[in-house]
Formats: structure tokens, C-alpha cells, sequence
């Protein structure tokens, strides 16, 4: 599986806030699965895809590291998203004549852990972690993506640290063919994210 990561943690970056809600929509808001796994019912990115249901519900978990603030999922249209699914060919080294097709999902992950939290260099370590982890995975079609950025949580009291967006995307020759694609690296992804010795030192 292909693995890139960055960093957006200037100024001008947006910062991670937890809890949240839509401005516009105040039903769109932050559920904590922690606390209650069978909000995963009114999350309808969940419900209408379920290898991301299955992440949400693996992640939340009581013997995770980590708990989720937020997530979506969406297919990439040839017809209307034809740079992206090019540039995403070009990266897997899978260009071809044949019109890709393409799906997407980013979780944005935060630690259990305050030191880990709260630390950059931690995070950086994280990452290249998970690089090693990700590499041997037989996934051809897909990319995993990480980026880092600040985060402002205010659970039981304001904490600011830092977050990690979790993107996976997928190619196919068929919509149905980058779904799946995209289900079977996310899968492995969170395996990863679950793995014992990710986070040795919490």
C-alpha cells in the first residue's frame, strides 16, 4: 500500500475543535462513540458505508488508542473529478487508457493518550510507524494518507494537542471495483491504527 503524510500545523491551518457542529445544520455535530457506540446509527456517512461503519466501531472501541471526531466518505466521478482520479493513478503508478474510477474517506483521529496528544515529535514517530506497517500491504489501488494537525479538544476541560486525518483512497475500472478497493485498504488501515505495538510506549 502506498503511504504519504504531511504536516498542516502553521498559523493559517485550520485547527481540529472538538466538540463541533455545522453552523448551518445543527444536527451535523460531534458524536462521542465512545461513549455511546449506537450514535454509529446517526452517522449516515456510516450507514451508507459500512466498511466505514466497521472502522468507526473498531477505532471507538474500548482497547483503542484512539477515538474519532469526524469522517466521510464519497466516490470520485470520472466525469467530474478526472484531475484528482489522474493524479491518484499517476501516485499508484497504475495509469492506463481505461477511465479510473475512484473513492475516498478521511477519519480524523485523536489519541487517548495526553502525553501523546499533546506532543508533536510523538505524533512524527507515529507516523513513520505506520509507514512501515503500511508498505508490504498488498493493496495496489490504494493510498494511505496521513496528515497531522493542531487540535483543541473540551471534553472534561480544554487540551490542546494535535490530530491526525486518516485518508484512504482507492482506484478502479468500475465505481464498484474502487469501492471495494477502498473497503478492503481501510480495513487493513485500522488494523494498523489497532496493532499492539503501534504506540509502545502508552
Amino acid at each position: 500500500m502506498l503511504f504519504d503524510w504531511s504536516a498542516e500545523c502553521s498559523a493559517d491551518d485550520p485547527v481540529l475543535v472538538v466538540p463541533w457542529s455545522d453552523p448551518g445544520n445543527p444536527s451535523v455535530h460531534f458524536v462521542d462513540l465512545r461513549e455511546d457506540p449506537y450514535e454509529l446509527d446517526h452517522i449516515p456517512e456510516a450507514e451508507h458505508h459500512p466498511p466505514l461503519l466497521q472502522a468507526l466501531r473498531a477505532l471507538n472501541a474500548p482497547r483503542s488508542a484512539v477515538f474519532t471526531a469526524k469522517c466521510d466518505a464519497w466516490p470520485l466521478d470520472p466525469a467530474c473529478d478526472r484531475e484528482q482520479i489522474d493524479a491518484l493513478a499517476l501516485e499508484l503508478d497504475l495509469v492506463s487508457a481505461t477511465p479510473h474510477h475512484g473513492f475516498v474517506s478521511y477519519i480524523d483521529l485523536l489519541w487517548r493518550d495526553r502525553s501523546l496528544f499533546t506532543s508533536f515529535h510523538q505524533h512524527e514517530h507515529l507516523v513513520h510507524r505506520i509507514a512501515r506497517r503500511a508498505a508490504p500491504l498488498d493493496h495496489p489501488a490504494a493510498l494511505l494518507e496521513c496528515v497531522i494537525r493542531p487540535a483543541m479538544v473540551d471534553l472534561s476541560g480544554p487540551q490542546e494537542g494535535f490530530a491526525l486525518s486518516f485518508y484512504v483512497k482507492a482506484i478502479g475500472s468500475a465505481p464498484l471495483l474502487a469501492q471495494q478497493a477502498w473497503g478492503a485498504a481501510l480495513d487493513a488501515a485500522v488494523a494498523i491504527l489497532r496493532s499492539k505495538d503501534l504506540t509502545p510506549n502508552t
